[in-house]
Protein backbone atom coordinates (compact mmCIF):
# COMPACT_ATOMS: atom_id res chain seq x y z
CA UNK A 1 0.00 0.00 0.00
CA UNK A 2 1.49 3.33 -0.84
CA UNK A 3 1.83 5.90 2.39
CA UNK A 4 -0.74 8.17 0.44
CA UNK A 5 -3.31 5.44 0.50
CA UNK A 6 -3.16 4.87 4.67
CA UNK A 7 -5.75 5.00 6.01
CA UNK A 8 -5.29 8.38 8.63
CA UNK A 9 -5.78 7.58 12.73
CA UNK A 10 -9.64 8.44 12.67
CA UNK A 11 -10.92 11.55 14.70
CA UNK A 12 -13.56 11.10 16.85
CA UNK A 13 -15.72 13.73 17.33
CA UNK A 14 -17.80 12.55 20.37
CA UNK A 15 -20.45 15.29 20.32
CA UNK A 16 -21.44 14.07 17.05
CA UNK A 17 -21.10 10.21 17.19
CA UNK A 18 -22.26 9.95 21.04
CA UNK A 19 -23.37 12.76 22.54
CA UNK A 20 -24.34 16.24 21.09
CA UNK A 21 -23.84 18.43 24.10
CA UNK A 22 -19.99 17.43 23.81
CA UNK A 23 -20.52 20.11 20.78
CA UNK A 24 -21.53 22.91 23.14
CA UNK A 25 -19.58 21.96 26.19
CA UNK A 26 -16.51 22.98 27.59
CA UNK A 27 -16.34 20.02 29.78
CA UNK A 28 -17.98 17.04 29.72
CA UNK A 29 -18.20 13.77 31.93
CA UNK A 30 -19.03 10.42 30.88
CA UNK A 31 -18.59 6.98 33.39
CA UNK A 32 -15.74 5.12 31.76
CA UNK A 33 -18.55 2.26 31.68
CA UNK A 34 -20.97 3.60 29.77
CA UNK A 35 -18.35 5.09 27.26
CA UNK A 36 -17.09 1.08 27.74
CA UNK A 37 -20.32 0.25 26.00
CA UNK A 38 -21.33 2.07 23.49
CA UNK A 39 -17.28 2.33 21.88
CA UNK A 40 -16.26 -0.98 23.37
CA UNK A 41 -13.53 -2.14 25.69
CA UNK A 42 -11.06 -3.19 22.57
CA UNK A 43 -10.24 0.81 21.64
CA UNK A 44 -8.43 1.18 18.17
CA UNK A 45 -6.50 3.90 17.50
CA UNK A 46 -8.18 7.21 17.73
CA UNK A 47 -7.31 10.94 18.38
CA UNK A 48 -9.59 13.72 19.73
CA UNK A 49 -9.00 17.04 18.02
CA UNK A 50 -9.32 19.85 19.85
CA UNK A 51 -9.79 18.29 23.00
CA UNK A 52 -8.05 16.84 25.92
CA UNK A 53 -9.19 14.04 27.46
CA UNK A 54 -8.84 12.57 31.30
CA UNK A 55 -9.49 9.07 32.04
CA UNK A 56 -9.19 7.60 35.57
CA UNK A 57 -9.93 4.22 36.23
CA UNK A 58 -11.14 3.53 39.84
CA UNK A 59 -11.13 -0.40 38.84
CA UNK A 60 -9.41 -2.93 36.45
CA UNK A 61 -6.69 -3.04 34.31
CA UNK A 62 -5.26 -1.13 31.11
CA UNK A 63 -2.98 -2.18 27.97
CA UNK A 64 -2.67 1.33 27.16
CA UNK A 65 -1.20 2.90 24.10
CA UNK A 66 -0.47 6.74 24.15
CA UNK A 67 1.28 7.71 20.99
CA UNK A 68 4.73 5.58 20.64
CA UNK A 69 4.31 4.53 24.82
CA UNK A 70 3.18 1.33 25.73
CA UNK A 71 1.79 0.77 29.23
CA UNK A 72 0.49 -2.10 31.36
CA UNK A 73 -1.07 -0.53 34.47
CA UNK A 74 -3.54 -1.37 36.87
CA UNK A 75 -5.52 0.86 39.26
CA UNK A 76 -6.55 3.30 40.44
CA UNK A 77 -4.41 5.42 37.79
CA UNK A 78 -5.35 8.28 34.96
CA UNK A 79 -4.05 9.10 31.70
CA UNK A 80 -3.88 12.25 29.98
CA UNK A 81 -4.33 12.60 26.44
CA UNK A 82 -4.00 15.97 24.47
CA UNK A 83 -5.52 16.96 21.26
CA UNK A 84 -4.64 15.03 17.88
CA UNK A 85 -2.31 12.67 20.04
CA UNK A 86 -3.15 9.23 18.89
CA UNK A 87 -4.21 6.51 21.71
CA UNK A 88 -5.63 3.04 21.85
CA UNK A 89 -6.62 1.30 25.15
CA UNK A 90 -8.24 -2.14 26.54
CA UNK A 91 -9.93 -3.00 29.67
CA UNK A 92 -11.42 -6.12 31.22
CA UNK A 93 -14.94 -5.98 32.00
CA UNK A 94 -14.44 -4.79 35.36
CA UNK A 95 -12.44 -1.66 34.81
CA UNK A 96 -14.56 1.44 35.92
CA UNK A 97 -14.03 4.94 36.50
CA UNK A 98 -14.75 8.17 34.50
CA UNK A 99 -13.75 10.62 31.63
CA UNK A 100 -13.35 14.06 31.54
CA UNK A 101 -13.32 15.72 27.81
CA UNK A 102 -12.03 19.56 28.40
CA UNK A 103 -12.00 21.65 24.94
CA UNK A 104 -8.53 22.53 24.29
CA UNK A 105 -9.03 26.63 24.92
CA UNK A 106 -10.36 26.06 28.34
CA UNK A 107 -7.58 24.36 29.90
CA UNK A 108 -5.25 27.05 28.76
CA UNK A 109 -7.05 29.82 29.70
CA UNK A 110 -8.02 28.23 33.48
CA UNK A 111 -4.07 27.71 33.39
CA UNK A 112 -2.90 30.86 32.20
CA UNK A 113 -1.67 32.31 35.99
CA UNK A 114 0.74 29.16 35.77
CA UNK A 115 4.38 29.35 33.86
CA UNK A 116 3.70 28.10 30.20
CA UNK A 117 7.07 26.04 30.21
CA UNK A 118 5.17 24.14 32.67
CA UNK A 119 2.25 23.83 31.65
CA UNK A 120 2.79 23.50 27.99
CA UNK A 121 5.87 20.74 28.40
CA UNK A 122 3.88 18.97 30.66
CA UNK A 123 -0.07 18.94 28.88
CA UNK A 124 1.78 18.45 24.96
CA UNK A 125 3.01 15.40 26.31
CA UNK A 126 0.59 12.05 26.90
CA UNK A 127 1.18 10.49 30.25
CA UNK A 128 -0.28 8.02 32.64
CA UNK A 129 0.05 7.46 36.30
CA UNK A 130 -0.79 4.85 38.76
CA UNK A 131 -1.68 6.40 41.85
CA UNK A 132 -0.34 3.89 44.04
CA UNK A 133 3.03 4.36 42.78
CA UNK A 134 3.41 8.05 43.31
CA UNK A 135 5.92 9.30 45.74
CA UNK A 136 5.05 9.40 49.51
CA UNK A 137 4.85 13.20 49.00
CA UNK A 138 2.52 12.69 46.81
CA UNK A 139 0.42 10.47 48.19
CA UNK A 140 -2.42 13.31 49.57
CA UNK A 141 -2.90 14.39 46.45
CA UNK A 142 -3.77 10.85 44.89
CA UNK A 143 -6.39 10.70 47.52
CA UNK A 144 -7.63 14.26 46.38
CA UNK A 145 -8.00 13.32 42.65
CA UNK A 146 -10.56 11.03 42.58
CA UNK A 147 -13.02 12.89 45.20
CA UNK A 148 -12.73 15.89 42.75
CA UNK A 149 -13.49 13.84 39.63
CA UNK A 150 -16.66 12.84 42.13
CA UNK A 151 -17.70 16.15 43.16
CA UNK A 152 -17.53 17.11 38.85
CA UNK A 153 -19.63 14.30 38.17
CA UNK A 154 -22.07 15.03 40.95
CA UNK A 155 -22.19 19.30 39.68
CA UNK A 156 -22.08 17.67 36.22
CA UNK A 157 -25.26 15.15 36.23
CA UNK A 158 -27.14 18.02 38.45
CA UNK A 159 -27.37 20.33 36.45
CA UNK A 160 -27.89 23.17 38.91
CA UNK A 161 -27.70 26.62 39.61
CA UNK A 162 -24.13 28.00 38.73
CA UNK A 163 -23.05 24.59 37.20
CA UNK A 164 -21.09 25.84 34.75
CA UNK A 165 -19.07 28.01 37.21
CA UNK A 166 -18.35 24.86 39.38
CA UNK A 167 -17.50 23.14 36.92
CA UNK A 168 -14.79 25.23 35.73
CA UNK A 169 -13.33 25.57 39.42
CA UNK A 170 -13.35 22.01 39.48
CA UNK A 171 -11.44 21.00 36.28
CA UNK A 172 -9.16 23.53 37.29
CA UNK A 173 -8.59 21.92 40.28
CA UNK A 174 -8.58 18.40 38.32
CA UNK A 175 -5.52 20.41 36.05
CA UNK A 176 -3.73 21.36 38.88
CA UNK A 177 -3.58 17.75 40.57
CA UNK A 178 -2.35 15.96 37.24
CA UNK A 179 0.30 18.50 36.71
CA UNK A 180 1.90 17.95 40.36
CA UNK A 181 1.17 14.31 39.87
CA UNK A 182 2.99 13.88 36.48
CA UNK A 183 6.36 13.99 37.89
CA UNK A 184 8.04 11.10 35.89
CA UNK A 185 11.43 13.10 34.41
CA UNK A 186 11.06 10.36 31.58
CA UNK A 187 7.54 11.02 30.71
CA UNK A 188 8.15 15.32 31.01
CA UNK A 189 11.18 14.79 28.37
CA UNK A 190 9.05 12.63 25.97
CA UNK A 191 10.09 14.30 22.30
CA UNK A 192 7.37 16.01 20.99
CA UNK A 193 7.27 16.88 16.88
CA UNK A 194 8.01 20.13 15.71
CA UNK A 195 4.59 19.95 13.92
CA UNK A 196 2.25 19.55 17.26
CA UNK A 197 4.28 22.11 18.96
CA UNK A 198 3.33 24.26 15.55
CA UNK A 199 -0.05 23.32 15.55
CA UNK A 200 -1.04 24.32 19.75
CA UNK A 201 0.59 27.33 18.89
CA UNK A 202 -1.95 27.92 16.01
CA UNK A 203 -4.93 26.85 18.08
CA UNK A 204 -3.21 29.62 21.03
CA UNK A 205 -3.36 32.40 18.54
CA UNK A 206 -6.58 31.41 17.26
CA UNK A 207 -8.11 31.69 20.48
CA UNK A 208 -6.71 35.22 21.33
CA UNK A 209 -7.65 36.85 17.79
CA UNK A 210 -10.35 35.05 16.55
CA UNK A 211 -12.64 38.29 17.05
CA UNK A 212 -9.94 40.43 14.99
CA UNK A 213 -10.81 38.22 12.25
CA UNK A 214 -6.88 37.78 11.38
CA UNK A 215 -5.71 37.11 7.58
CA UNK A 216 -3.74 33.56 7.86
CA UNK A 217 -0.39 35.22 6.73
CA UNK A 218 -0.51 36.75 10.27
CA UNK A 219 -0.96 33.98 12.12
CA UNK A 220 1.83 32.33 9.98
CA UNK A 221 4.33 35.10 10.31
CA UNK A 222 3.79 35.18 14.15
CA UNK A 223 4.65 30.99 14.58
CA UNK A 224 7.65 31.48 11.66
CA UNK A 225 6.33 29.57 8.90
CA UNK A 226 4.80 29.78 5.71
CA UNK A 227 1.21 29.85 5.05
CA UNK A 228 1.36 26.58 3.11
CA UNK A 229 3.16 24.80 5.75
CA UNK A 230 0.41 25.68 8.60
CA UNK A 231 -2.21 24.71 6.07
CA UNK A 232 -0.53 21.70 5.77
CA UNK A 233 0.21 20.83 9.71
CA UNK A 234 -3.65 21.40 9.67
CA UNK A 235 -4.68 19.04 7.08
CA UNK A 236 -2.53 16.61 9.31
CA UNK A 237 -3.62 17.18 12.57
CA UNK A 238 -7.12 17.48 12.82
CA UNK A 239 -7.97 17.03 8.83
CA UNK A 240 -9.24 20.07 8.49
CA UNK A 241 -7.67 23.35 6.62
CA UNK A 242 -6.63 26.11 9.00
CA UNK A 243 -8.92 28.60 7.74
CA UNK A 244 -11.57 26.50 9.05
CA UNK A 245 -10.23 25.97 12.46
CA UNK A 246 -10.56 29.87 12.41
CA UNK A 247 -14.30 29.70 10.92
CA UNK A 248 -15.47 26.85 13.18
CA UNK A 249 -13.85 28.80 16.59
CA UNK A 250 -16.09 31.72 15.37
CA UNK A 251 -19.09 29.94 14.85
CA UNK A 252 -18.73 27.74 17.78
CA UNK A 253 -18.73 31.44 19.68
CA UNK A 254 -21.57 32.96 18.12
CA UNK A 255 -23.74 29.19 18.92
CA UNK A 256 -23.02 29.94 22.41
CA UNK A 257 -23.86 33.68 22.60
CA UNK A 258 -27.52 32.58 20.66
CA UNK A 259 -28.32 29.99 23.43
CA UNK A 260 -27.15 31.58 26.45
CA UNK A 261 -27.11 35.81 25.74
CA UNK A 262 -29.91 37.70 25.44
CA UNK A 263 -28.25 39.75 22.74
CA UNK A 264 -29.39 40.45 19.59
CA UNK A 265 -28.33 39.31 16.19
CA UNK A 266 -26.35 42.08 15.33
CA UNK A 267 -25.27 42.77 18.80
CA UNK A 268 -23.62 39.44 18.40
CA UNK A 269 -22.36 40.07 14.99
CA UNK A 270 -20.48 43.35 16.42
CA UNK A 271 -18.99 41.15 19.29
CA UNK A 272 -17.46 38.61 17.68
CA UNK A 273 -15.89 41.70 14.91
CA UNK A 274 -18.13 41.47 12.09
CA UNK A 275 -18.76 44.94 10.83
CA UNK A 276 -21.75 43.70 8.84
CA UNK A 277 -24.44 41.95 10.56
CA UNK A 278 -25.79 41.17 7.44
CA UNK A 279 -22.42 38.67 6.16
CA UNK A 280 -21.97 37.40 10.00
CA UNK A 281 -26.09 35.80 9.12
CA UNK A 282 -24.49 34.46 6.08
CA UNK A 283 -21.31 33.55 7.78
CA UNK A 284 -23.62 31.83 9.99
CA UNK A 285 -26.10 30.31 7.61
CA UNK A 286 -23.62 28.55 5.59
CA UNK A 287 -21.47 26.48 8.21
CA UNK A 288 -24.15 25.84 10.78
CA UNK A 289 -26.79 25.11 7.69
CA UNK A 290 -29.54 27.48 9.75
CA UNK A 291 -29.81 31.36 9.99
CA UNK A 292 -28.97 32.30 13.89
CA UNK A 293 -32.44 33.37 14.53
CA UNK A 294 -33.17 29.51 13.63
CA UNK A 295 -30.31 27.82 15.46
CA UNK A 296 -31.39 30.61 18.53
CA UNK A 297 -34.92 29.30 18.30
CA UNK A 298 -34.16 25.52 18.19
CA UNK A 299 -31.87 25.65 20.65
CA UNK A 300 -33.61 27.29 22.94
Amino acid sequence: MKAHERTPIPNIDIGKVYDTRYEESDVHYEAFGKLAEFFGRNMPVHRHDRFFQVHYLASGQIRLYLEDQQYIASAPLFFLTPPTVPHAFITEADAEGHVLTIRQELVWKLLEAMPKSLTESRLMTPFCVELGKVPDELAEEAARLPRLIGLLSDEFLAESKGREVALRALTQLILVALLRLSTNPEQNQHYRREDLHIYHRFNALVEAHYKDHWALWRYAELIGVTEARLNDICRRMANLPSKKLIHDRLLQEAKRLLIFSASSVNEIAYHLGFKDPAYFSRFFQRYAEKTPSEYREKNR
